[in-house]
């Protein structure tokens, strides 16, 4: 079997490239590719539970935890008290967590005309659907 005759090998190139360029883009305004969608799902809902963070990305508790280190040492976000349940601990968005959201979009908007700029709309909404099938709609 010649491995790189597969779709998924080709996948999985695909997302080497896409990754590395997420990492460049994030990197100018000093994120890390995955401090990025941490930030996505708190833009959505501020005040999170770390394990409710961790089951949307489909992370790892560690993995959400130690990404969180990152952003609370850079001031991004914090860890706080929920004041209806004292036990939980919650994740919010600092100002600068806040203030970071567009040059994220922005350098996103770029990426993505980096990566997709050679396909046509049809080609990128057919991409698209694919995409979320593979992944099971999120």
């Amino acid at each position: 079997m010649e491995f790189s005759n597969t779709a998924s090998f080709q996948f999985s190139k695909a997302g080497n490239v896409f990754r590395n360029l997420l990492e460049r883009k994030m990197a100018e305004i000093g994120l890390h590719s995955g401090q990025v969608f941490v930030l996505m799902e708190l833009w959505k809902i501020d005040g999170q539970r770390q394990i409710d963070l961790a089951s949307r990305l489909r992370l790892s508790p560690p993995t959400v935890n130690k990404i969180l280190g990152g952003l609370i040492g850079a001031d991004f976000v914090t860890r706080g008290r929920y004041e209806d349940d004292a036990r939980s601990t919650r994740i919010y968005l600092t100002q600068k967590g806040i203030d970071v959201r567009e040059q994220v979009e922005r350098q996103w908007v770029e990426l993505e005309e980096l990566v997709l700029g050679e396909l046509t709309e049809t080609e990128r909404l057919v991409l698209f659907q694919l995409l979320e099938k593979i992944i099971g709609g999120g």
